[in-house]
């Protein structure tokens, strides 16, 4: 099929409207975005009454003014849901096998349990096992910890008054405990489990965030006990939320601001 060159070109000025409108700060006139893109204002004005019947763009009724509209909303999610966050996140989690010597998750909400979708294992001899495709309970493991405290306290409410499963003696099942532990994961930025769902792993993990800042996964290191001690935490938090990080830019998220150091893990 050819195509007509007045057509592409139509095609490649909507999209770059629609880009502009999305780098403005705020609402953005016609007169605006026709001086930056270097168009005809009558030009412009056109192509943004086509992209507004398509729900791509919507104008303020007082101001005049344009902005995105819920239909790029709507492309936005269904575009998030079919990326492939294991095979983005991939070289990162190589990475951090590599440098910890243990073995690295992404897990992601799946109902109100943590699913893992992908794992990387370090060079140790002691493995741990392919979790991938596999569900456990948010409460107890370290990137399930990360989800929770992400969700709306009414979400968390509503999860713990379910009941909590006790898989440990170390498993935090009650509520005020477990609202003290979800602030600490948000104050230092990573969360911590020693023991809480099989008495022999450990565990810390950092967030992921998708574009407008959500958290939208976790990445995790993780492994026996006797070697992922909790003096390693703080070296451990630090490293995981790099890797996250990382994992936050290429979603095309910006990378928070780093500390001036790790806060000590609480057991």
């Amino acid at each position: 099929m050819v195509l007509d060159s007045n057509a592409v070109r139509s095609v490649d000025r909507a999209a770059a409207l629609l880009i502009a409108l999305g780098d403005s700060p705020g609402e953005a006139g016609v007169t605006e975005l026709a001086r930056r893109l270097g168009l005809h204002k009558s030009t412009a004005s056109r192509l943004l009454g086509t992209l507004q019947k398509r729900g791509l763009v919507e104008q303020d009724g007082e101001t005049g003014k344009y902005r995105l509209g819920l239909a790029v909303i709507r492309l936005a999610q269904r575009a998030e849901r079919s990326l492939d966050l294991g095979g983005i996140a991939a070289s990162d989690l190589e990475r951090l096998a590599r440098l910890t010597h243990e073995t690295i998750g992404v897990g992601v909400l799946d109902g109100d349990s943590l699913m893992t979708v992908a794992q990387a294992d370090g060079p140790n001899l002691v493995a741990v096992g392919d979790w991938t495709g596999r569900a456990t309970p948010l409460h107890c493991v370290a990137s399930g910890k990360v989800l929770l405290a992400s969700l709306a306290e009414r979400d968390v409410l509503r999860i713990v008054r379910r009941g909590l499963l006790r898989c440990t003696d170390r498993t935090i099942v009650e509520l005020e405990p477990l609202l003290e532990e979800l602030a600490r994961i948000r104050r230092r930025g990573y969360a911590t489990a020693i023991g809480e769902y099989e008495p022999s792993l450990n565990a810390v993990a950092a967030p992921i965030h998708d574009a407008r800042g959500n958290v939208i996964a976790a990445v995790d290191v993780w492994g026996p006990a006797f070697r992922l001690t909790p003096r390693r935490f703080p070296e451990l938090g630090v490293q995981v939320r790099e890797t996250a990080a990382a994992i936050t830019v290429r979603l095309g998220g910006n990378a928070p601001e780093r500390e001036p150091g790790p806060v000590p893990a609480t057991a």
